[in-house]
């Protein structure tokens, strides 16, 4: 009697201003159900690479996966996840952009939130995140010494990253996912919600910064575990 294998592979991409770490509350919990988990540490330095090591990622996967992006992941994922080895698309409080969208373009119309005014220009066209933005806009519901080691590893993010536009929307094809933050103050919840019904996504909702895998790993983790016994 032959059944439909469950996907057993989770690639994890991170967003801007962030690493690898910030799964590191999810990636036990996957682990611990038997997924193989991958987290992609993209450089931040354009578009083009980003996606580029986030199809590193899934050209060693063996099979099916489950492709999963925070924040600016969200637009890296809606390029990589064009791959036939993705078979389901999470976005959690993440960037949906469509074809040709930038983040700049689908953001024009929605509340600009606190966190983009804790940006701190750098000289050769990076951008770093304020402490005081980590502390009241990026991880507002995070202990302190989690804040703390969110600025010690961030990464300079390109501010080119803002303006890339993905060439085909993986969403339009791919079965996908959404979490929704809605204490978030990086991306504007109601722009959240509003990609989320555009790719009519399974929605949750979290009261959560805008870490939520780090605010609300289990429900995360949780969201990416349906999606990985709901993708065929």
């Amino acid at each position: 009697m032959s059944q439909t294998p469950t996907v057993k592979n989770i690639v994890l991409v991170h967003g801007a201003f962030a690493d690898g770490s910030s799964w590191s509350k999810v990636i036990p919990l996957l682990q611990a159900k038997g997924y193989h988990v991958t987290s992609v540490a993209i450089p931040l330095t354009s578009f083009q690479e980003d996606v580029a090591a986030t199809r590193r990622a899934l050209a060693v996967q063996d099979g099916p996966v489950i492709l999963v992006g925070h924040s600016y992941g969200g637009v890296v994922i809606t390029e990589a996840g064009n791959d036939p080895k993705v078979v389901g698309l999470v976005y959690v409080a993440a960037f949906a952009p469509d074809a040709g969208q930038s983040i700049v373009d689908i953001s024009k119309s929605f509340p600009k939130p606190l966190g983009m005014d804790k940006l701190v220009p750098q000289p050769d066209g990076f951008l770093l995140l304020s402490p005081d933005g980590i502390e009241t806009a990026f991880a507002q519901d995070l202990s302190k010494e989690e804040k703390a080691l969110i600025t010690a590893v961030q990464p300079q993010t390109a501010g080119a990253i803002f303006g890339a536009q993905p060439t085909q929307a993986a969403w339009h094809t791919k079965p996908n996912w959404y979490i929704v933050a809605s204490h978030d103050h990086m991306i504007a919840p109601e722009q959240e919600a509003s990609m989320a019904r555009q790719m009519k996504a399974t929605t949750t909702t979290l009261p959560s910064s805008h870490v939520v895998m780090l605010s609300h790993p289990a429900e995360v983790a949780k969201v990416i575990e349906d999606a990985a016994t709901s993708a065929k």
